[in-house]
């Protein structure tokens, strides 16, 4: 009898590997009665004949790339790879990664597309555009891949804590509590790419780091993905403050749409700023979605076209031309 050690990945999300209520490991032990096995954390240990147990740790690693790549582990799959069929990798086009139970989380307009190619040659993008085109969402997208796929150990995403046209006045709690309905956008994005529990644990071991703006001065931040979401409402010393923090191995995205931007009317938008600045210099990428990459709701596409539309003079409009089109 010999015994081994099936120590998984830490970023395959053992609810998932496991199963609810540990039915995928169930399965695996029926399948295999003259084994036993046991599975703790991240490891699965197996005992039995030599052979035998060779045979399962080699299913394992196939069954766990499955996992790691599709985001989802069913009976059915592991049935098909006991007999010697490996279950098919779900591929569609465009598509980023697999989601929480195996959605498919794809680039689905050419905006979002070609964000995705850039990703791949450009150290530093910025994604321009209306609300519901899909600019924070495949960032995110394409943050979780390249963690999964280890080519990064971190994801940093920060906001800058400006309010949307209204005062919210003092907010209890601590720290977090008083951040997190500024930065709750990207937990929702996380949130259907990453089982709850397996989210849980990157941010309590600071695999995934949430944080607003003024919370990345003084950092070098290497072996990461960054992104900076709603950047229109950060100055210009901000945005440069957040620039300059890029490490070594490290890619930033950049988000934003000058079209809502929420700082004093006499405040110039750092991002406005910085594409005028930076717009020569190798190595950034920009990408400028419109209104035809928005994928929310159909009328979400008609309501930004609408307040783009010129409309007639009534003399109240602002002086400032980067708050001339504002929409909440």
């Amino acid at each position: 009898m010999t015994e081994h050690l099936f120590e998984l990945s830490e970023h395959t999300d053992t609810t998932v590997f496991y199963g609810v209520n540990n039915t995928n490991i169930q399965l695996l032990k029926n399948l295999h009665p003259n084994l036993r096995l046991m599975a703790r954390g991240h490891v699965v240990k197996i005992s039995g004949s030599e052979e035998e147990a060779n045979r399962l740790v080699d299913n394992l690693q196939k069954l766990e790339r499955f996992c790691l790549d599709n985001n989802q582990l069913t009976e059915e799959n592991i049935v098909e790879l006991v007999k010697g069929n490996m279950p098919d990798e779900i591929k569609f086009e465009n598509l980023i990664l697999h989601g929480v139970n195996g959605k498919s989380i794809m680039a689905r307009s050419k905006n979002q597309q070609k964000l995705v190619k850039d990703f791949e040659t450009n150290d530093l993008l910025f994604a321009i555009g209306p609300a519901g085109s899909g600019k924070t969402y495949t960032a995110i997208a394409l943050a979780v891949r390249s963690l999964k796929n280890r080519e990064i150990r971190k994801i940093i995403l920060s906001r800058p804590a400006v309010e949307a046209g209204e005062k919210l006045g003092f907010l209890p709690g601590d720290m977090k509590e008083k951040i997190d309905p500024y930065l709750q956008p990207l937990y929702d994005a996380l949130q259907d790419m990453i089982t709850p529990l397996k989210l849980k644990e990157y941010l309590e071991n600071n695999t995934i780091q949430i944080a607003p703006l003024a919370f990345m001065r003084g950092r070098t931040l290497s072996d990461a993905v960054i992104i900076l979401d709603e950047a229109q409402n950060t100055s210009t010393m901000q945005i440069k403050m957040f620039l300059t923090r890029m490490g070594l191995n490290a890619k930033m995205i950049v988000t934003g749409d000058i079209t809502q931007i929420d700082l004093p009317y006499a405040q110039k938008s750092g991002l406005i700023d910085a594409l005028e600045i930076l717009k020569n210099v190798k190595g950034i990428a920009k990408v400028e979605f419109d209104v035809n990459d928005i994928v929310r709701h159909k009328l979400v596409q008609r309501i930004v076209e609408a307040y783009a539309a010129p409309r007639p003079h009534t003399g109240r409009e602002s002086k400032s031309p980067q708050n001339s089109a504002k929409t909440e």
